[in-house]
């Protein structure tokens, strides 16, 4: 982002040819998405590796409860297969868990078994692997019969069989992965950011709508209602600048090595996979720590869009793992072993910027006044 005295001025970008361009505009709107990339099993494409909240963060503006990052419970888990989601209404039609010894388990965890909260039925299938020492779980529909499968839920049933799995005949082997960020740039209810002239709607944005723990398809409210809200904003506010800067100038730096960015992309999504996922606890977060603080990827050159991503992935991760520390609790998404129960004292919100981090009560809401 193009920043200076008056706040967003634009952007700078990179295309396929290596060209740099600097785009200017009076409004800069960031719907990036979020960085389900973080981790090795996500329902996100690949292009969600959290670089709106790295882009808004080095351009001064504040981020929000970035530990709250919610994992579908029931994805696809197939060799050399995409994470699928399985959708929650498969087990609301009466879809069963169960382990690798073909034990129904979701009883002994919650009393709406199946039907429990998506971080409760999440935590639960790893925990099941962990038990048995496997990669997934099963889920069972042979209590729907054939015809109600197909008719319920044809694209899972044409999904699956297009990689060799028939689901009226065999059960899905699924497995969590990760979903959705409750975090991101914080925003006030016109998608206003800390930056003057910077906007953020979708999953990089972070309102407060979702708490510590967005309920199915609310995610709407995210890119409808408030992407929306901006164009109302922009329809009725004119933004202009006083003065242009007389130079803006940003470039990328050199080339680096591709086969290392990949290597280091894979030892991050292992360590954030096992340390910064379903369940946390201390000695796990200060590895996650110490790692992303022992090597600095900035000193490295690079004009890659990958490793660009990595270095936004390593920030991100570095944001992350700072607020699950701070965060002495369990809370919706972010279930911390070693504090396994939700603390009064923590029903406010992590604020994250360049200048450090603070907390504010969770009724307040984000105002941004340019």
């Amino acid at each position: 982002l193009l920043t200076g005295a008056e706040g967003c001025y634009g952007v700078l970008t990179l295309d396929e040819n290596q060209n740099q361009t600097c785009l200017l505009a009076q409004a800069t709107i960031l719907a990036t998405g979020g960085c389900g990339q973080l981790y090795l099993n996500t329902t996100n494409p690949e292009v969600a590796t959290g670089d709106g909240v790295a882009l808004a963060f080095h351009a001064g503006a504040p981020v929000a409860d970035l530990e709250f990052v919610q994992f579908h419970p029931t994805a696809l888990r197939l060799p050399d297969t995409p994470c699928f989601l399985i959708t929650e209404a498969v087990r609301g039609e009466g879809g069963i868990l169960r382990n690798a010894h073909e034990d129904r388990f979701m009883p002994s965890y919650h009393h709406q078994a199946e039907l429990a909260p998506r971080d409760v039925v999440a935590r639960s299938v790893l925990l099941e692997m962990l038990k048995t020492g496997t990669d997934h779980v099963y889920l069972d529909l042979s209590l729907l019969g054939p015809e109600l499968t197909k008719h319920r839920f044809p694209n899972i049933y044409e999904t699956c069989l297009s990689y060799g799995l028939d689901i009226t005949k065999a059960p899905i082997p699924v497995a969590p992965a990760a979903h959705y960020m409750m975090g991101g740039v914080a925003t006030d209810l016109y998608g206003r950011t800390g930056v003057p002239h910077l906007f953020a709607c979708g999953e990089v944005a972070n309102s407060g709508v979702h708490g510590a723990n967005r309920l199915a398809s609310n995610s709407l409210l995210d890119g409808l209602v408030f992407g929306h809200r901006i164009l109302t904003y922009l329809q009725t506010h004119q933004l202009s600048f006083n003065q242009l800067p007389a130079e803006l100038e940003a470039t990328f730096s050199a080339e680096t090595n591709p086969a290392q960015v990949t290597a280091d992309r894979l030892t991050l999504q292992q360590l954030a996979s096992t340390e910064l996922g379903i369940i946390r606890q201390e000695n796990g977060l200060c590895q996650a720590q110490h790692y992303l603080t022992a090597t600095d990827l900035q000193q490295v050159p690079a004009l890659t869009p990958d490793y660009l991503e990595l270095q936004n992935l390593r920030l991100f991760a570095q944001l992350l793992v700072t607020a699950a520390c701070a965060r002495q609790e369990s809370r919706g998404s972010h279930y911390r072993l070693d504090y396994p129960d939700p603390n009064p004292a923590w029903t406010k919100r992590i604020i994250q910027s360049p200048q450090g981090t603070s907390t504010i009560p969770v009724e307040q809401p984000f105002t941004w006044r340019w």
